[in-house]
């Protein structure tokens, strides 16, 4: 799946258009060898992450963006199914706290990171800072920041130290051992449209909608431009983004699961080797133990 996974692939620091990218790309995989495709992806997901809490080297950070819909939750629970719970913490990230407001905006994501040996999934991530608050530019005055004062004060010099916010603090966390990878699932407007409507029509999934969800798609053409500076402004090859075609699930959740093991295996994580003596005397006690 490397092959497939490449053409998803953000490390540039270039422009990038979401028209380029197809929603419903699917690399000729068929929907009935999805399950079998997945399973066995889970399974050396879950192999690897073995390998990467023994040797307490790297840390993985896995950052899931997207509008509303698209399937972060069910991707996040599909391609995870197989981790150890011990190795695995997830943080899903509302609207800021009083208390997050009073602290710089990557504070609460800092808090949430991941220590060696483990994968961290936010679920929603300190982007939605260049994002939501793209969008929705007075939020920003809820931070109380000392030179923004009204809405027009927030130009573009504030995105532009915004976003080198973001690099330096994702540069920190690769150079100290953290694996960044932050998918953006790309789903289109249609299919969307389609998921909020089974969703009002589905009892067991009404919980689901609200409708500030209708209100924000009405922003459609701005979060999408807003995404595409994001993306362009972040990705690099120690962080890299990873657009996922999300109008099927189905292989969305493959891509995902394929971008994971891809870069685990590229750790190459091996089991701690243990010194001379300490072996030598496991040894030891192994005969101890045989010989009652």
């Amino acid at each position: 799946m490397q092959n497939i996974t490449n053409n998803f692939k953000i490390t540039g620091n270039k422009k990038i258009s979401l028209n380029n990218f197809d929603t419903d790309y699917t690399a000729d995989v068929k929907k009935e060898d999805a399950k079998a495709i997945l399973k066995a992806l889970v399974k050396e997901t879950a192999d690897l992450q073995d390998k990467l809490y023994a040797a307490n080297k790297y840390s993985m950070l896995l950052i899931f963006q997207a509008m509303d819909a698209a399937g972060k939750d069910g991707a996040i629970k599909h391609t995870m199914s197989g981790i150890n719970p011990q190795g695995c913490q997830v943080y899903s990230f509302k609207q800021p706290s009083t208390e997050e407001y009073n602290h710089d905006f990557l504070w609460r994501h800092s808090k949430a990171l991941p220590e060696r040996g483990r994968i961290g999934i936010h679920n929603r991530s300190h982007y939605e800072n260049v994002l939501v608050s793209k969008v929705h530019p007075e939020n920003v005055l809820r931070e109380n920041l000392p030179d923004i004062h009204r809405v027009e004060d927030i130009d573009d010099k504030f995105w532009n130290e915004r976003y080198k916010s973001i690099r330096a603090f994702e540069r920190n966390l690769h150079n100290n051992g953290t694996v960044v990878i932050k998918f953006f699932l790309h789903l289109s407007k249609k299919e969307q449209k389609k998921r909020f409507l089974q969703r009002i029509d589905d009892p067991s999934k009404n919980w689901k909608f609200s409708a500030a969800d209708i209100k924000e798609r009405g922003y459609w053409k701005d979060y999408m431009a807003a995404y595409e500076q994001a993306i362009s402004e972040t990705a690099n090859d120690d962080a890299p983004w990873y657009i996922i075609p999300a109008d099927k699930k189905w292989f969305s959740r493959i891509a995902i699961s394929s971008v994971i093991v891809e870069t685990l295996k590229s750790l190459e994580l091996q089991y701690p080797v243990l010194p001379k003596d300490e072996a030598y005397r496991l040894q030891q006690t192994k005969e101890q133990l045989m010989g009652e």
